[in-house]
């Protein structure tokens, strides 16, 4: 893998963190594929998670962008009451991964930490991620997202803007 496609991915993943960290959601969901899957499965045993979302359970399943347009669409006219005040998060990305698909798009593997504050509350989560990417003019677009989450006690809320 070259060093200038590790240093562009890593700079998009930095901003799509920033992004979410600003809560500026349509630069946010203008990242993703109007396709994107997005899936954060759920824990069946102490060592293994859902893979397939349409026959287990998920802590989180949208098989397009539309699940994360509604969220972000609860959020602005505060129907989801799980978001009020919004959290303050930070999101953190190491460990980079690289590699190139046969059908031209790239699957860039990454660890996470997102810290968030709410209602006087210092919490954490952290996990591993693992991206589907399409060449998109001069960037890309995220056609699928799939998250492990490590620290699956939720001890108040959890959403997409915590991953």
């Amino acid at each position: 893998m070259n060093q200038q496609l590790q240093y562009q991915i890593e700079q998009y993943l930095y901003r799509k963190s920033a992004l979410c960290d600003a809560q500026d959601w349509d630069a946010y969901l203008d990242l993703f594929d109007e396709q994107c899957e997005y899936h954060l499965p759920q824990w069946e045993s102490e060592h293994e998670y859902t893979q397939d979302p349409k026959r287990g359970m998920s802590l989180i399943y949208y098989s397009n962008r539309s699940g994360l347009e509604d969220r972000v669409f609860r959020i602005r006219t505060g129907k989801a009451a799980s978001t009020v005040p919004m959290p303050r998060t930070l999101h953190q990305i190491s460990n980079v991964r690289i590699a190139e698909m046969a059908d031209g798009q790239l699957e860039v593997k990454a660890n996470w930490h997102t810290l968030y504050y709410r209602l006087g509350q210092s919490e954490q989560f952290f996990g591993h991620a693992t991206y589907h990417l399409r060449p998109s003019g001069e960037s890309w677009k995220i056609t699928r997202k799939h998250m492990v989450l490590l620290n699956d006690t939720i001890n108040s809320v959890l959403d997409f803007y915590h991953l």
